[in-house]
Order: structure tokens, then C-alpha cells, then sequence
């Protein structure tokens, strides 16, 4: 599914930060404390989540970055003191993966001279300018995938009064979990159904565990 395709990447921090701020307001909804106390907890592990979520992502994003960079510089250096024998090496990887000897030479020669440090990137450590690593960009986006998935359970818990909040709640995020299902059957062209149902009932199994946990845990 074309038009969906953007949101690709950031399905599964959408739908941790359903079932994360889910968790929390239903643990918290079990535990019978006040509609203050349980906003504010809703609240703070939305915050708290995105954070987390955030750091945890920039953290690896820039060790892949400073592991890509190292190997460019390194590579850089070996075609500006040995250009031949890189020449030769990328030709063996061509012929490695499947072509002739003479073609493999041709193609190294001419993506030599296109642009010799992207065609050993490429081929050597799998490095496209589509794939390097931008710790900033990509980490607000999960970010902002997480703190989108998590302000529904969050807006619901704000949103509805009295003691039928936790069951609406429970309501809201196993459709929001259906549709993430349905979402991601769609971008991967399978049927939905299955898709669907295993987030929800997962998503499900996991808030009534939560609820539980803190009306019985809750002095």
C-alpha cells in the first residue's frame, strides 16, 4: 500500500506506545486511586516513555552512525593509497556475487568512475545514502510514533468520567490496536484478519493483566 508506506518503520513504536500508556492507566485504573493521581500517572509515562524511547534509540542510531563513518573514513583512505588494488577487490565481490570475471571488471571500472568511495560502500558494507544512519531525524521520529501511540490511551482516561473509564478505555485501545493490525497487513499486502486479531488480543491480555496487578498489588 503506496500511501502508507512512509509509516512503515514507525508501526511498532506506535503500537508500544498504545500498549505502554494502556498498561499504565489501566494498572492505575485498578488500583482505584483518583482521577487526579491516575491523569498524572497517564501523563508522566507518556513523558516518560517518549524519553526513554528517544534516548534508546538516538544511543544506538549513533553508535551505527560513528560505525559507518569509521568505515568510510577507512575505505576513503585505502582508495587514495591503493586505488588498484581496491579496484580489484570490488571486482572479485562482482564476480562473488554472480557475475562473469570481464562484466564484474566493467561495472567495477564504471561505478569506479561514478563515484568510487558509494560503489565500495555499497558493495563492501551494504552503506546507501538511503541507508546511513541520521540519529536526529530518525530519533524524533520514533519519538514522536511512540508519544502519538501513547496520548490515545492517555486522551481516553482525560476524556471519559466516572467508573466506566477503565472499560472504555480497554474499549478504545483494542480498536486502536485492530487498526495498527490492519494497518500493517495493509503495508505488507497480507490478509488483515489475523493481523488484527493477534495485536488486539495480545494488547488486550496485557491491559487485563495490568488491572489486576494493581487491584490485587494495591495496599
Amino acid at each position: 500500500m503506496r500511501g502508507l508506506g512512509w509509516i512503515r518503520p514507525h508501526m511498532p513504536e506506535a503500537s508500544d506506545g498504545i500498549l505502554t500508556s494502556a498498561g499504565i492507566c489501566e494498572g492505575f485504573a485498578g488500583a482505584g486511586v483518583s482521577s487526579r493521581v491516575l491523569i498524572f500517572a497517564g501523563f508522566a509515562g507518556l513523558v516518560a516513555g517518549t524519553l526513554a524511547m528517544g534516548a534508546v534509540e538516538y544511543s544506538k542510531l549513533r553508535a551505527e552512525h560513528d560505525r559507518q563513518a569509521a568505515a568510510l573514513a577507512a575505505e576513503r583512505a585505502r582508495l587514495e593509497t591503493a586505488p588498484d588494488a581496491e579496484l580489484d577487490e570490488l571486482t572479485t565481490l562482482y564476480v562473488s556475487r554472480g557475475l562473469s570475471p570481464g562484466l564484474a571488471r566493467n561495472v567495477a571500472v564504471e561505478l569506479t568512475a561514478h563515484d568510487a568511495l558509494a560503489a565500495h560502500a555499497e558493495a563492501e558494507y551494504g552503506i546507501t545514502a538511503a541507508s546511513r544512519a541520521a540519529p536526529f531525524r530518525d530519533t524524533f521520529a520514533v519519538s514522536a510514533a511512540f508519544a502519538a501511540g501513547a496520548l490515545l490511551p492517555w486522551l481516553a482516561i482525560v476524556v471519559i468520567p466516572g467508573p466506566s473509564r477503565a472499560a472504555v478505555t480497554f474499549a478504545v485501545v483494542l480498536a486502536a490496536l485492530a487498526l495498527t493490525g490492519w494497518v500493517s497487513a495493509r503495508i505488507w499486502q497480507v490478509r488483515p484478519v489475523v493481523p488484527m486479531l493477534r495485536t488486539a488480543c495480545v494488547g488486550g491480555l496485557s491491559m487485563l493483566i495490568t488491572y489486576f496487578a494493581g487491584h490485587l498489588l494495591h495496599p
